[in-house]
């Protein structure tokens, strides 16, 4: 059992490792516009370049750790397998769909309702229900995020696509809340890093498959512009962050880390500023503070 000072410093290094996760991972969406406006790349080719350049990162440190801990469990395989679906293969193609017909700032905002989810799948399956500081920082962090991407709702196509777009990014923000809430239970007996290298293992499996099914290998007739994108959305946008979200869920739980995720939108928006062009004006950088208040919030223990 860890000392209070202990405990202190395992539950900092567990907020520090989900802040630096979520911008690693908030970089995801400014990357996929990238590659689309660089060239008319299918989302399934787009998302088979992101899994198998990341694969052989996770099959190695697969293979390291054999035989340093226990064998999984038949439940345990089920669960890594069914985890690594939902919440790395789904909750990634739909919005990679999605973001085809909705913005970055908008998307973002759409995939970050997770965290009303995770507290809302916690509540009526792991009987945990949010205290009010929690109700309160996610109030706060959920009217910066309205804040920071409120100039980006006049942007969009109307009609159908766009609706379409919007359901399936918000689908993708309920495969990745599952993800978390399940994940958290599960990087307990596994262990974050053996149980995130067999997750994606899983989830690429799909998207390999799915591209060969869909597209041909001309497919991967791509100028050096995209092929640039996807392998630093493999490594620094999946690898780096899978595995620094993994040890948060160890350190501090499904709910604080989908609270101090509300700072993925604010990431988003800054570096949409400088990638794709658009601009910050004084209501994002109002919505921006509201945002790491929020955090703040939640992530110092109230004494």
């Amino acid at each position: 059992m860890l000392t209070p000072s202990r405990a202190s410093g395992y539950r900092a290094w567990g907020i520090a490792f989900a802040l630096a996760g979520v911008i690693a991972f908030s970089f995801r969406p400014i990357l996929i516009k990238l590659a689309y406006a660089a060239f008319p790349v299918a989302p399934v080719t787009l998302l088979f370049l992101r899994m198998a350049i990341a694969l052989p990162f996770f099959a190695a440190i697969a293979w390291w750790l054999r035989g340093r801990e226990p064998r999984l469990t038949p439940g345990d395989w089920a669960g890594v397998a069914g985890l690594g679906f939902i919440g790395y293969y789904m909750a990634s193609f739909l919005d990679f769909l999605g973001l085809q017909w909705v913005g970055a700032g908008l998307g973002r905002l759409i995939l970050f309702l997770y965290p009303t989810l995770v507290l809302l799948l916690s509540l009526v399956f792991l009987k945990r229900r949010p205290s009010r500081r929690q109700l309160a920082a996610l109030a706060l962090s959920y009217i910066g995020i309205a804040l920071v991407v409120s100039n980006r709702f006049g942007g969009h196509t109307e009609g159908g696509l766009f609706l379409l777009g919007v359901s399936l990014v918000f689908g993708s923000s309920l495969c990745y809340a599952i993800y978390l809430v399940a994940g958290s239970q599960m990087v307990q007996r596994v262990g974050s890093m053996r149980f995130t290298a067999y997750s994606m293992i899983v989830a690429t499996l799909p998207a390999v498959a799915q591209f060969f099914l869909l597209e041909p290998l001309s497919a991967l007739d791509l100028p050096s512009e995209v092929w640039g994108y996807a392998i630093v959305m493999a490594v620094f946008s999946t690898v780096l962050p899978v595995f620094l979200v993994a040890e948060a869920l160890k350190r501090i739980g499904a709910n604080h880390f989908a609270l101090i995720g509300a700072v993925g939108p604010v990431t988003t928006a800054v570096a949409g500023a400088v990638g794709l062009e658009e601009s910050l004006n004084w209501l994002q950088a109002a919505g921006g503070t509201l945002v790491i208040f929020g955090v703040l919030l939640v992530s110092t223990k109230r004494r």
